[in-house]
């Protein structure tokens, strides 16, 4: 149950947020399983393309301003590394200072 604690606590967060679309959840929800996936450490690195793949996104240009909205409106923190071999760091901010068992 405890690995699905961070995604509840993001639904409860946008429970009243009229911002969040359908595109916002998949995208953070791929956040939350390639964190998962690798150690839960925050921030976590990962290429866009990588995300996108989980999160069924296949523009860019969507996946860049979704991503940039979530950071806008506090629900991660986004550093982008602008260069093709450098990954992009996100905090999730939901899940900062916490460490969940598998």
């Amino acid at each position: 149950m405890e690995r699905i604690k961070p995604l509840s606590d993001f639904f409860a967060a946008i429970e009243n947020d009229a911002r969040i679309s359908i595109t916002h959840i998949g995208i953070y929800a791929a956040l939350l399983h390639y964190w998962q996936l690798y150690g839960c450490q925050n921030p976590l690195c990962a290429y866009s393309y990588e995300i996108m793949r989980i999160a069924k996104i296949s523009a860019p240009a969507t996946y860049h301003k979704t991503v940039k909205e979530l950071n806008d409106y506090g629900y991660i923190q986004y550093e982008p590394s602008f260069k093709r071999n450098q990954s992009s760091k996100v905090h999730l901010l939901l899940v900062q200072n916490r460490s969940f068992k598998d």
